[in-house]
């Protein structure tokens, strides 16, 4: 979700790197090696945030370490940008892309209003097994902190349900075969 409004995938990273966990720190080479990016263009992404007061630099040795700027005033705001995308990309991720025959999951709810929440909202169509979803979702809560409540519906149900008819209904097409 994120990639629509950031394209570098560099930035990103480096965003999801410092930003989730305000206490991380890094240095050039150790990014290197754990994105699998070249180092010149992990070296131009930190300078550029580095420059927009973003991140923050101390030497530790002969090493420039980086760590998120707490005071930057939009620390908060992305913070909880990289939250609400790690979440449902993870779901996304662990459970969706397992589950077999899915034809397209909806996010409803809170997090469909733009609404933080600690329970993730989702609607799957599809033929979908039953035993294997409860089983990831458990395991996609653990890591996620939140609880993932869901409705599972044929493409026939869905069609005739008034969730795919009402407009007052807030949902969000998080993934679709197509």
């Amino acid at each position: 979700m994120i990639e629509a409004l950031i394209s570098s995938k560099t930035r990103i990273k480096l965003l999801m790197k410092f930003f989730l966990n305000s206490n991380t720190t890094a240095y050039l080479r150790s990014l290197e090696s754990e994105f699998g990016d070249s180092s010149n263009a992990i070296r131009i992404e930190l300078n550029r945030m580095e420059e927009a007061g973003m991140l923050n630099s101390f030497l530790d040795g002969n090493k420039k370490m980086f760590r998120a700027n707490t005071l930057h005033p939009l620390f908060r705001e992305i913070h909880n940008i990289l939250r609400k995308t790690i979440g449902i990309d993870h779901v996304i991720e662990t459970i969706i892309e397992r589950l077999g025959d899915v034809e397209k999951v909806f996010l409803v709810g809170d997090f469909a209003k733009g609404l933080d929440s600690q329970i993730i909202d989702l609607i799957f169509v599809g033929d979908i097994d039953r035993s294997y979803l409860l089983n990831l979702v458990e395991k996609a809560e653990e890591v996620v902190k939140r609880k993932i409540r869901y409705l599972i519906f044929n493409q026939t149900e869905f069609e005739n349900s008034h969730l795919n008819n009402d407009p007052n209904t807030h949902s969000l097409l998080i993934w679709s075969k197509d």
